[in-house]
């Protein structure tokens, strides 16, 4: 439920609201926009059946939430949320990158892709420590060691990174060094994952299932945030279909859709969709086209070489020649991305 606050409310107006939800054993969550002030209730609101909140000052009327996703919805917080990383903006006016390989490999691997993404306008170094790979005898990444380069080469570029997390047991380590937690598209029901990550002060990214509508995966962010942690990012990265010509596919309706039903960021991998370093460059400026608050795109210095999904992986001068395309479609879609120069 939502308390949708008169324009004239004062603050005390405001704090005795929330007093009394409080009262009832109840969570309360604040969206100030330019006119109105939302209380949002957070918890079973027939604990306030005999509250007469209706009749307080200040209060224009309550809303029931019907969607079964209450803290991601839009009539809960109206205003389009920005999760913010450091410095970066997630879900403002400026089109994100995120950029680096899928598997940190080496020291110097990663070192040098953090560099290469930085000089195109990447704002956010990503690369995998721990891998969930298809086999069982696929490379598994470097566990902790990975997190450590990773860190590195946060002191080094400034870039903040963004990892995965791939069971409750490793949710404390990665959080200690990661800026942001990622959930893969594998974990995305992942119940009893989803709710450590929600007790974690770290923003997460959470990618939509294999197979997931968009309801599940509006549902499964809020498991992350009834846990208390609202700074989730949707990350659309294609879905199984019939169709055998890409790894998946890409689902960019998704993006309009879910920035109509929530208010939280939604960005977009077209490396996992593409399954091939072809087509990721336009499916990025589709992205970036339909509305997509950022991008998270596979990089590496060699990807003939790379030890994890190298077929999908930009070399250095497509990553530049993609950030340029990317600054004349932001452009033409009323945003701005930053490249590097």
């Amino acid at each position: 439920m939502i308390i949708v606050m008169e324009k004239n409310a004062t603050p005390k107006d405001i704090e005795n609201v929330c007093e009394v939800i409080k009262s009832a054993g109840l969570g309360v969550h604040i969206s100030k926009g330019e006119d109105v002030t939302i209380i949002g209730v957070i918890g079973d609101r027939r604990k306030l059946a005999e509250k007469p909140i209706e009749l307080m000052d200040g209060v224009e009327k309550t809303v029931p939430i019907m969607e079964p996703y209450k803290l991601a919805s839009r009539t809960f917080h109206p205003e389009p949320s920005v999760i913010k990383v450091k410095d970066v903006e997630i879900g403002g006016n400026e089109v994100i990158l995120m950029a680096g390989p899928c598997a940190v490999e080496s020291r110097e691997q990663l070192l040098e892709t953090a560099e290469i993404v930085k000089k195109a306008g990447a704002k956010v170094l990503r690369g995998g420590a721990f891998k969930p790979r298809t086999s069982p005898y696929s490379f598994q990444g470097l566990g902790e060691k990975g997190l450590e380069i990773l860190a590195e080469a946060r002191e080094k570029t400034g870039l903040p990174i963004i990892t995965e997390v791939v069971g409750t047991d490793t949710v404390d380590v990665v959080a200690e060094y990661t800026d942001i937690i990622q959930i893969g598209a594998r974990n995305m029901q992942n119940f009893p994952l989803l709710k450590a990550v929600g007790r974690i002060n770290k923003p997460v990214m959470l990618k939509r299932g294999l197979s997931a509508t968009i309801e599940e995966w509006l549902n499964a962010a809020e498991y992350i945030m009834n846990e208390g942690n609202f700074n989730v990012i949707l990350c659309e990265r294609g879905i199984r279909t019939f169709e055998t010509m890409t790894r998946n596919t890409l689902d960019l309706s998704s993006v309009p859709i879910v920035k109509h039903l929530s208010h939280l960021p939604v960005i977009v991998d077209p490396s996992h969709a593409a399954g091939n370093w072809r087509w990721v460059m336009p499916l990025a400026r589709g992205a970036v086209a339909v509305g997509a608050d950022g991008l998270i795109i596979e990089v590496h210095p060699n990807p003939k070489e790379a030890l994890s999904d190298g077929p999908q992986s930009l070399n250095p001068e497509n990553l530049m020649i993609l950030s340029k395309e990317l600054k004349q479609t932001a452009a033409i879609s009323g945003r701005y991305f930053r490249d590097g120069n």
